[in-house]
């Protein structure tokens, strides 16, 4: 078993990184061909591809008589993607997105956020209000693709003809093989982790916090990471950001609207979890008035943050003595300062934004 677990673990990092990096590969091409910049390509294809995990166990759960675990699964999702994967990404390779798109696209999903919080307010995402967060899906979609050839046309024409030809079906065919060795890569690093975890006695509520949470933004972490080593940082962003949108109004929309009853939030989701995702999508607000980047530091609070958001947790879940002094150190005094540092390094740009009229600062 223990030599089985560890070819699982290689196999599925394997698989993981040729598959995002097939991914990465055919959606940029796929992009050129259609006259898409790389931030659209990850804020459509690319996003709903890798969303597929959180799709799938979703429905599976639905199907199951489980619906309620489609919120902690698109909730954690959300939070994962922005704080780890996003974080990562950057901490490799600082992310600069020069398209205005990204002004528009994270105020739609921090909308989207501050929207199930509201539907969840009386303990339950229902049918009809499902079929409303997939009918959001549509007109975003549209909206992106037709700002985003717009972009595109205009990247082409300031630049020199040597890109490379483009094979459009060569192209899909690496994305849809990406596609399919980062859900199997996925599968195959959760099933092992799980079993090398119960190996060695980790309980099952330890192993669904982290190595399950973590297994369905698999796909994300390794597209976006590559991504940005590979010079698509616009894609890195794009891929986060888009995932996130179609995890709220595919996902969890779908999920409540195939659902009888719709999907029931848990009073504890309402009170931490759900603030906690519309406070991480919040976060990447400032993204868009300083130069459109986020830097390594801050990619690193990212990641800090996360690791904090696990501990909690753990914590909680264990109604350990530690969590009232690490919940009043976090609350009182780590969130506060973050959040202030964040509005000391936003009002210049947002200063500057105003005097030069709405334009945008170049970014970097």
């Amino acid at each position: 078993m223990g030599l089985l677990t560890t070819l699982a673990l290689l196999a599925g990092f394997a698989a993981l990184v040729l598959g995002g990096e097939l991914l990465v590969r055919g959606g940029s091409g796929l992009g050129r061909a259609t006259g898409l910049s790389p931030l659209v390509v990850g804020l459509t294809v690319v996003a709903f591809a890798t969303s597929a995990p959180e799709l799938a166990v979703s429905l599976d759960a639905t199907l199951s008589g489980t619906p309620g675990l489609a919120v902690g699964n698109v909730v954690g999702s959300n939070i994962t993607n922005v704080l780890l994967v996003l974080g990562l990404a950057a901490v490799v390779l600082p992310v600069t997105v020069r398209s205005q798109l990204v002004r528009l696209d994270v105020p739609v999903m921090v909308a989207l956020s501050v929207l199930v919080l509201l539907l969840a307010l009386d303990g339950a995402v229902g049918r009809l209000e499902g079929a409303v967060l997939v009918a959001l899906l549509v007109p975003y979609v549209a909206w992106t693709v037709i700002l985003g050839r717009r972009a595109g046309t205009d990247e082409q024409s300031d630049t020199p003809a040597t890109t490379a030809p483009t094979r459009p079906l060569v192209d899909l065919v690496r994305l849809v093989v990406g596609v399919a060795l980062l859900v199997a890569g996925a599968r195959l690093l959760v099933t092992a982790a799980t079993d090398l975890a119960g190996a060695l006695g980790v309980s099952d509520l330890v192993i669904g916090l982290t190595v399950v949470a973590i297994g369905t933004s698999l796909p994300e972490l390794a597209t976006s990471v590559i991504a940005a080593v590979r010079g698509e940082r616009e894609m890195a962003i794009g891929n986060v950001v888009g995932s996130n949108i179609f995890n709220i109004t595919a996902v969890l929309g779908l999920t409540a609207g195939i659902a009888p009853d719709g999907v029931p939030v848990d009073a504890a989701a309402l009170r931490f979890d759900l603030p906690v995702m519309v406070a991480v999508a919040i976060a990447l607000l400032p993204v868009v008035f300083t130069g459109f980047t986020i830097a390594r530091w801050e990619a690193a609070v990212f990641v800090g943050y996360y690791a904090v958001y696990v501990t909690y947790l753990l914590l909680a879940a264990a109604d350990h003595d530690a969590l009232e002094p690490f919940s009043a150190a976090l609350f009182g005094f780590a969130l506060p300062i973050t959040a202030l540092t964040l509005l000391v390094l936003t009002e210049p740009e947002v200063r500057l934004h105003r005097i030069r009229g709405g334009t945008p600062a170049p970014g970097g």
